[in-house]
């Protein structure tokens, strides 16, 4: 995205140099060209006063940087009520990025491992098959062994260990999740609470100054617009992590349910029971 801003920066800024190059290569000896010329002088000036607000931001943009105009905004926010809402940001990415590793880390692919578990059960019994379990990490292995290690007790204990376990892992999945949509809310509320101080100031203002010209209250106002932008963009940025993040949780937690009927599946039609 960023290249493609500045190719965009780049093409203007060619097309908008490219007329007064074209007119410097025009031949100096040539008097009826200039003279035909000079009528569209003032035309051309004037288009170049309209545009030249629009070419002289867009340099700005281009020489700054997004780094620095953020950094800009983040002074003019006001440091003291922008800082809360950056804190909230990080907090919440490191929240997410740890969810995001440590689910992807327990993912397995769910038929590759039960066919190797119905294997290992109809090779070497139960034992083996909890041995796979063993190596595998993920909910789904654990779940496999806290059944498999059940078995001797009947089918009907292993389905009871498994409803019981399965809800240990799922809370497991969803851990952290409460401090994420915590500061998705936090995140408006302290870019709303930045835009009650600066329009509180800019009533200040204009009651010292007894005066309500745009000049007294611009600074209030531009802190309460870009505290609320900044609140704004950081809760729509988590919330992006967070669905991602439940989708994840909810596709593993179907995955587990459907590995729990295979499992049972597997001790039934094995024969395993209290006598084996």
């Amino acid at each position: 995205m960023k290249k493609l801003f500045a190719l965009c920066l780049a093409i203007g800024m060619m097309f908008g140099n490219f007329t007064p190059a074209f007119a410097q290569e025009a031949p100096a000896n040539d008097t009826n060209k200039v003279e035909e010329a000079a009528p569209a002088a003032p035309a051309a000036e004037e288009e170049g006063e309209e545009e030249a607000p629009k070419t002289e931001v867009t340099e700005d943009v281009a020489d700054k940087g997004i780094h620095q105009v953020i950094k800009e905004k983040f002074i003019e926010g006001d440091p003291f009520w922008m800082t809360p809402v950056l804190i909230v940001l990080i907090l919440g990415l490191a929240v997410a990025i740890e969810r995001i590793i440590t689910l992807s880390l327990s993912t397995i692919n769910k038929d590759k491992f039960v066919k190797e578990i119905e294997e290992a059960v109809l090779s070497g019994g139960v034992e083996a098959a909890k041995e796979v379990c063993r190596k595998t990490k993920g909910p789904i292995a654990s779940i496999f062994y806290q059944g498999l290690d059940r078995s001797s007790e009947g089918i009907g204990v292993v389905e009871k260990t498994i409803v019981s376990y399965g809800s240990v892992q799922m809370g497991q999945l969803e851990r952290g999740m409460v401090w994420l949509s915590l500061f998705i809310a936090l995140a408006p509320m302290l870019g709303f609470m930045g835009t009650v101080i600066g329009m509180i100031q800019a009533f200040d203002q204009i009651q010292a100054q007894g005066d309500i010209s745009p000049a007294v209250v611009a600074g209030g106002i531009k802190v309460a617009l870009l505290t609320t932008v900044a609140g704004l963009i950081v809760a729509i940025f988590l919330q992006l992590f967070y669905n991602y993040i439940v989708n994840k949780v909810d596709t593993m937690v179907n995955n587990m349910e459907e590995a729990s009927i295979d499992l049972v599946d597997i001790l039934v039609k094995n024969k395993i029971s209290p006598t084996n």
